[in-house]
């Protein structure tokens, strides 16, 4: 099949795909067969080439979605070959009639993937919503008739107020110019009310400077004092003090007198070293 090069434009590949004739149906069929039976590259060809026209008066359907067409046009090719691959001639009806569905899931999956950073249609009432809202608008003959148009298109009154309100919008790229002169960007707006890096960065290596220390403090304990602080003062899911007690042999009265213990004992180690603010 003929790849596109990025400076092809559209009447070029119109050409392109005149050179193509269309298959008689009885021809059609026979190539069809080899392919399936044999795999055979060149059939395959052959069925995807014949009907390359289609898939660009496919693709115009949606060239008003702002996307350029010879975009559309190959994922719609995608669509089509993904048809031949899968078509069985036995069935009796010719390929182009059964590719036009893969070719606009292809070309429709491509769309809604691209229009926003946020996906758009999860649900088969969105993606109908997000094709068939503006058409359905002009049908009601009013924007915001929204109970009006679930009605026509079998969906809540809410999913076509909330797909109106998200059709309403594009996402801007960030470097893209504002205003006239096109001297501003929409970066150069944005404001930041966080912590700079510099002071970011200096908070971090204080954390991990702390976090060294008081693991040494820690270090130096007796093994039994530091099983309680790792697993009681330290840990995610802390052992309860009965579970303590049970582990260290004694009671749940005397594991909390340990706890007590070596908090206050750790407190004053960490004063010591001037790490903590609670002396």
């Amino acid at each position: 099949m003929h790849t596109l090069t990025a400076t092809s434009d559209l009447s070029v590949y119109l050409r392109e795909t005149d050179r193509y004739p269309l298959l008689p149906k009885e021809e059609e069929f026979n190539i069809a067969v080899r392919f399936r039976e044999t795999g055979d590259r060149e059939a395959a060809h052959r069925l995807v080439t014949s009907n390359l026209r289609f898939v660009v008066k496919i693709a115009y359907e949606y060239r008003n979605y702002g996307f350029k067409i010879m975009d559309i046009i190959q994922e719609g090719n995608i669509g089509l070959m993904m048809a031949v691959k899968k078509f069985n001639p036995h069935k009796g009806y010719r390929l182009i009639t059964y590719a036009v569905w893969w070719i606009r899931a292809y070309i429709q999956e491509y769309i809604m993937k691209n229009w926003s950073i946020v996906k758009i249609g999860t649900t088969q009432a969105q993606k109908k919503l997000f094709y068939k809202l503006r058409k359905n608008q002009e049908i009601v003959g009013s924007d915001t008739d929204y109970k009006a148009i679930a009605e026509n298109l079998d969906v809540k009154e809410i999913e076509v107020e909330e797909m109106d309100l998200r059709l309403s919008g594009r996402d801007y790229s960030l470097d893209a110019s504002i205003g006239e002169e096109g001297e501003t960007t929409y970066l150069e707006r944005l404001t930041y009310d966080g912590q700079n890096h510099e002071d970011a960065f200096a908070e971090s290596e204080e954390k991990e400077f702390v976090k060294k220390k008081v693991h040494e403090v820690i270090a130096q304990m007796p093994e039994r004092d530091r099983f309680i602080v790792e697993k009681r003062l330290m840990a995610d899911n802390s052992m309860t003090l009965q579970e303590v007690g049970d582990h260290l042999g004694v009671s749940r009265e005397r594991a909390r007198q340990l706890e007590v213990r070596i908090k206050k004992n750790l407190r004053s180690s960490l004063c010591r070293k001037q790490l903590t603010w609670n002396c």
